[in-house]
């Protein structure tokens, strides 16, 4: 039919909604970055969709400079990173204040190669002391 929008990939992720699951994407890895902190958590579930949750805590500034920092990231997201997030994981966002000063393209590449970069290693805790 013509004018018929056909798209059979979606690249968009799914929303977290309750604080269980955003306690949830505490306890995964941590990557951090000077705009803000990326919370990300592997479900073990590779069948289900991304989803990616945004926290501003009240330390950032008013309700009008809070609201506009998330909704820079859920555009940053919602342009440039749903598709590299991974199936079955969970992302939360915590927005620092320089958030709301950069620009947007600035923004956009921090968030997506905080998304597509893993850490490189993580330290054993297996107590020793690391100059042995």
């Amino acid at each position: 039919m013509a004018g018929e929008l056909t798209t059979t990939e979606k690249n968009t992720a799914g929303r977290l909604k309750s604080r269980p699951q955003f306690l949830a994407v505490r306890n995964g890895e941590k990557r951090k970055g000077g705009l803000f902190l990326l919370e990300v958590l592997d479900r073990k579930e590779p069948e289900t969709e991304a989803r990616v949750g945004f926290t501003v805590t009240k330390k950032h500034g008013n309700a009008v400079e809070r609201n506009r920092m998330r909704r820079r990231l859920k555009e940053a997201v919602r342009l440039h990173v749903g598709f590299a997030m991974q199936p079955g994981h969970d992302y939360v966002v915590v927005a620092r204040r320089d958030c709301l000063t950069a620009s947007f393209k600035e923004l956009s590449a921090e968030l997506k190669a905080r998304v597509e970069n893993k850490p490189k290693h993580r330290r054993s805790s297996d107590g020793r002391p690391r100059n042995v």
